[in-house]
């Protein structure tokens, strides 16, 4: 008996012995395999790419078509940091998909969203997203290395944090450091070829204009067999149409503000006559077919195929999206393409007044309450802002798709022949010139120079001349579901019915009555609430701008 209890306590020691062996090494693999936290010195990327991880990334953009994984720039990058991405982009409507996300909690690691979205305030307010700063102060203090401060200042909230960082963003030091450098994404772009045969008419005026597009339809009434479309812009949606309302008031040189109140052009500057003047020409072209119904149902996707088929005459659109139609043109016909000329002008015949960049930049990215490493994600956006991920995501890998020559990165060969004449393959397969512009820095490149191929750089470097800041009111974005906010938003959704109205309108009269309607809708809906709710707003951004 006392034998057997002898073997029994062995087995148990033995057994003891196995299991605190095991769980040793247990503690230990799972020590090996924690995130390490970077300092002030060392970035936390360097230190955890061993360590392989897979953020799901949210895009609220449904035409964003790209990959991670398949180019040679994303595989480059998860190697280096060990970092991979699987995105997720809406089928459907963004809100829609973002908000049903909201309400059943199930945000995705990390989030890029337009900065004027609603939805932020909502996710911060609920505590859904990561003060950046804070995960930073944790796990990559190197984080604060990175940044830029004008733009920490400018997404800081009430309650001292931020918890977006922006891209495309260009602070008033960026204007200074700059200067004449700067390009707008604003353009009136006609098709080279018919511009040049009609004799580059003056389109300046809402007479010229008309008559451009009636000798364009005239001369060239098909093109590879297919109609002529005289006029063509941004889509139209819900809330009206981008490039008929904000770039036109830049075009026509329409202030933002007039004595200390700020002019909303997304609701329509409908009492501006400068405004009214060139509305009434749209519609006037509408009127004698020069403008297709297809206009106010086409999306972006069948714009840009149209594009890239040379069937508009002339576009007032953003001339970043138009490079793989220009591409394509350029590679049929190099006097094809679409140039840049003067559009629309007021009465008095002023230069435009274009948007660049502004602080607030075009999307913020963050990071939610859900991730499953805030440590590696706050890293790798550490990683992605710096300038090596800059280097990574614009230029590509050193001595494969870009070398330096004379301390400037230089597109190789190669890769320049692909950015003018297949830039589909450049981004699908390669991965440079920004294709994962998530946290791009455009300001940042512009300390180089930029070399344009043949086909895009005439619309890019005519806007030069006539680019400004409108910092002062980026982000007036209303508190969400304030009374200022829903009446702005009922006033959009009204606005987004009026436009199309107000161009089909079947006389001058007609439309004289739907802008009355309109602009009496806005007053009993609230308008002059909105306004002096974003004034306010306005004079806070001017205090954090010292103007």
């Amino acid at each position: 008996m006392i034998k057997g209890r002898k073997i029994i306590a062995v087995g148990l020691l033995v057994a003891l012995a196995c299991s605190t062996s095991a769980f040793a090494a247990t503690k230990k693999s799972k020590k090996k395999n924690a995130t390490q936290k970077g300092t002030e010195n060392v970035p936390g990327w360097t230190l955890n790419k061993d360590n392989k991880i897979t953020f799901d990334w949210y895009l609220n953009f449904s035409w964003f078509a790209r990959h991670w994984g398949d180019s040679e720039v994303s595989k480059y990058i998860t190697e280096k940091t060990g970092v991979d991405i699987n995105f997720i982009i809406p089928a459907g409507n963004e809100a829609e998909k973002l908000n049903a996300m909201i309400a059943g909690d199930a945000l995705p690691d990390l989030l890029t969203i337009g900065w004027w979205e609603g939805q932020i305030p909502m996710m911060i307010d609920s505590e859904l997203v990561e003060p950046l700063d804070k995960l930073a102060k944790n796990y990559d203090p190197y984080f604060f290395k990175v940044v830029d401060n004008d733009k920490i200042g400018w997404y800081t909230q009430e309650d001292g944090h931020i918890y977006g960082y922006p891209n495309a963003s260009f602070t008033p030091q960026a204007y200074k450091d700059f200067n004449g450098k700067l390009t707008s994404n604003e353009t009136f772009l006609v098709r080279k070829d018919m511009y040049e045969a009609l004799g580059s008419p003056d389109m300046t005026t809402p007479e010229g204009f008309v008559a451009a597009l009636e000798a364009a339809k005239k001369m060239f009434p098909t093109v590879n067999g297919q109609s002529l479309i005289p006029f063509g812009t941004n889509e139209f949606g819900d809330t009206g149409c981008s490039q008929l309302q904000g770039y036109l008031a830049h075009f026509l040189a329409i202030p933002p503000e007039e004595n200390g109140k700020f002019q909303n052009a997304d609701l329509g500057l409908t009492e501006n006559p400068e405004y009214v003047r060139w509305l009434k020409a749209f519609r006037l072209a509408h009127e004698k077919g020069l403008i297709s119904t297809d206009i106010f149902v086409d999306k972006r996707s069948q714009i840009e195929e149209k594009a890239a088929q040379g069937r508009y005459f002339c576009m007032l659109y953003q001339n970043w999206d138009m490079q793989a139609a220009q591409n394509a043109l350029y590679e049929r016909d190099p006097n094809s393409i679409y140039i840049a000329v003067q559009g629309p002008k007021n009465s008095k015949g002023d230069d435009p007044t274009l948007a660049g960049g502004g602080i607030a930049g075009w999307t913020v990215t963050l990071i939610s309450k859900n991730c499953k490493d805030k440590a590696r994600a706050i890293q790798f956006l550490t990683y992605l802002i710096s300038e090596e991920g800059q280097m990574d995501t614009n230029f590509g890998i050193l001595n494969k798709h870009y070398t330096m020559v004379d301390g400037i990165p230089t597109l190789t060969p190669e890769m320049k022949e692909l950015d003018s004449k297949d830039k589909n393959k450049q981004e699908t397969e390669v991965g440079i010139q920004y294709t994962y512009w998530m946290l791009m820095d455009t300001a940042w490149q512009a300390q180089f120079g930029v070399e344009y191929s043949p086909a895009l750089g005439q619309p890019q470097l005519w806007t030069r001349p006539y680019v400004h800041s409108f910092a002062a009111y980026d982000g007036l974005t209303l508190p969400v579901g304030s009374d200022e906010a829903l009446a702005s938003e009922d006033i959009q959704r009204q606005w987004g019915k009026v436009l199309p109205q107000l161009i089909r309108a079947s006389s001058e009269a007609d439309f004289d009555k739907i802008i009355a309607d309109f602009n009496k809708y806005k007053k009993d809906h609230g308008y002059d609430k909105v306004i002096e709710a974003q004034s306010k707003l306005m004079e806070i951004n001017k205090k954090k701008l010292g103007m």
